[in-house]
C-alpha cells in the first residue's frame, strides 16, 4: 500500500488513432481490407513504457517539447484517460488542473462550482467552508463568485480553477501549463501557493513549457521526448540538458540568408578559455554579396532563442567577407554551457536570420540556487561583498 501522496506508474504505454478526421467511402474499403490482411494502421503512440515514482512531498516538473507526452501523461495520472498499458498506483486525494475550464461547470456559480469540486475530492461541505474565503480572496472574486462561471473570462476561470485544486487540501497536486493564462503578478501568487502547499507535505506535479517556473518551484525533472522518458534527475540538471537539446536541433536546421556566416567563435583572453567575469571576445566572419547596411545582433543563450544577454551594432558591410570582432570586459554568466546567437537585419527585413552559431563553455562559479518559489529569469553572475553587523 502506498503512502499518501505517492504516485507510482510502471511501463505505461498511451495510444491514439493518428488522424481522427471522418473518413470517406474508399478509406473504410482500405481500413476494412487492411484488417482483414492482419495489417495495423492509424496508431500513434504518444507514451513509450514510461515510468514515474513520486514520493510525498515531492515536486517533479515534466517538460519536454509539443507532442512529447507530458499532457498525456498528467491525464492519466487524473484517469481522465486510461493507458494502453502498464500499471498505475496514485495514492491519496488529487486536485488538478489540466487545463483552464477543468472541473469547472459553466452553469454553475463560483460558489457552486467550489463545493462541487471540494465533494469530488471527498471533503464535506463544512471542509469546503472552512477554506472558501481563503479560495475566493487567492482568486480576488469577490464580486464575481456568485456568477455563472460561463460569464467569466478565461482568465477568471483559470484564477478560480486553480485556487480550488490548490486550496482544498489535496495531497497531490496536478498542474498543466496553466499559468501562462493568467497576468504576472497573478503567476507568482502561484508559484507562492504550490511552494507554500510543498511545505505543507503536498506532492506537485508540473508541466509548463516556462523552464524558470518550472526552476523555482521543482526540485526534480522528467524530461519526455517522443513518448520516452530520456531523462530523470536534479531539476537544474534535467533543465540544462533540455535546453542542450533544443540548441542542438537548431544547430541542424538550414539557414536560408542573404548575407552568410561563415565563421563564429566565443574565446577568453588567451584564446581559449571563458571564465566569468572576466574579458570575453566574440568573432565573426560574414560574407555579403553586396553593401548591405543594418545592425549586427549577438545574444548570449542557454540554448534557446531568448538570449541573457543582446547586443547590438549598427554597421555596414561591404561585399565579400568582413571581420567582425565584439569585446566584453566582464562577462556575467556562471559556469556552465552556453550559446551564440547571430542575426543580421535592415529595418524589418532580416538578412541573416537569427539562430545559433557557435557554443562556448564558461569556467567559474556556479549560481546561487533561488529559494522555492521564486523564479530566476536570468543566470546573472553579480560579485557582492556581504557585511554583518550591530545596528
Amino acid at each position: 500500500m502506498l503512502p499518501e501522496g505517492s504516485i507510482a506508474a510502471s511501463h505505461l504505454w498511451k495510444r491514439f488513432r493518428a488522424d481522427k478526421r471522418h473518413r470517406v467511402l474508399r478509406e473504410q474499403v482500405a481500413k476494412v481490407s487492411d484488417r482483414l490482411r492482419g495489417r495495423r494502421r492509424g496508431w500513434r503512440w504518444a507514451l513509450r513504457d514510461v515510468d514515474l515514482h513520486v514520493e510525498p512531498g515531492e515536486a517533479v516538473g515534466l517538460m519536454g517539447p509539443n507532442g512529447s507526452g507530458k499532457s498525456t501523461l498528467l491525464k492519466i495520472l487524473t484517469r481522465v484517460m486510461y493507458p494502453y498499458a502498464g500499471r498505475l498506483e496514485v495514492s491519496g486525494r488529487v486536485g488538478a488542473l489540466i487545463e483552464v475550464r477543468a472541473g469547472i461547470h459553466p452553469q454553475l456559480t463560483g460558489r457552486e462550482n467550489a463545493f462541487l469540486y471540494g465533494s469530488l475530492l471527498g471533503l464535506n461541505r463544512r471542509q469546503v467552508q472552512q477554506r472558501f474565503d481563503e479560495i475566493v480572496a487567492f482568486a480576488q472574486l469577490e464580486d464575481a463568485i456568485d456568477r455563472q462561471t460561463k460569464f467569466y473570462s478565461s482568465g477568471m476561470q483559470m484564477r478560480l480553477g486553480f485556487s480550488v485544486a490548490a486550496f482544498l487540501e489535496p495531497d497531490i497536486l496536478l498542474v498543466d501549463e496553466i499559468l501562462a493564462v493568467g497576468d504576472s503578478s497573478f503567476q507568482q501568487r502561484c508559484l507562492e501557493r504550490m511552494s507554500a502547499a510543498l511545505a505543507e507535505g503536498v506532492s506537485l506535479v508540473f508541466v509548463s513549457h516556462d523552464l524558470a517556473a518550472i526552476e523555482a518551484v521543482t526540485t526534480r525533472g522528467v524530461l519526455l521526448d517522443q513518448g520516452r522518458v530520456r531523462m530523470d534527475g536534479p531539476v537544474r540538471d534535467v533543465l540544462n540538458h533540455y535546453r542542450q537539446s533544443v540548441e542542438e536541433v537548431a544547430e541542424l536546421q538550414t539557414v536560408e540568408s542573404v548575407v552568410k556566416l561563415v565563421d563564429a567563435l566565443v574565446a577568453g583572453s588567451d584564446g581559449r578559455t571563458v571564465r566569468t567575469q572576466e574579458e570575453a571576445l566574440i568573432s565573426l566572419t560574414l560574407d555579403s554579396p553586396g553593401q548591405h547596411a543594418g545592425s549586427i545582433c549577438l545574444g548570449l543563450s542557454e540554448g534557446t532563442a531568448t538570449p541573457i544577454v543582446l547586443l547590438r551594432f549598427d554597421a555596414n558591410l561591404p561585399p565579400g567577407p568582413t571581420e567582425v570582432r565584439c569585446r566584453l570586459p566582464r562577462l556575467p554568466l556562471p559556469r556552465g554551457r552556453y550559446y551564440l546567437w547571430v542575426a543580421f537585419v535592415r529595418r524589418r527585413a532580416e538578412l541573416l536570420p537569427w539562430h545559433p552559431a557557435a557554443h562556448f563553455d564558461v569556467i567559474g562559479p556556479d549560481l546561487d540556487s533561488a529559494p522555492l518559489g521564486i523564479m530566476r529569469l536570468s543566470p546573472v553572475h553579480v560579485d557582492a561583498h556581504w557585511e554583518l553587523g550591530r545596528s
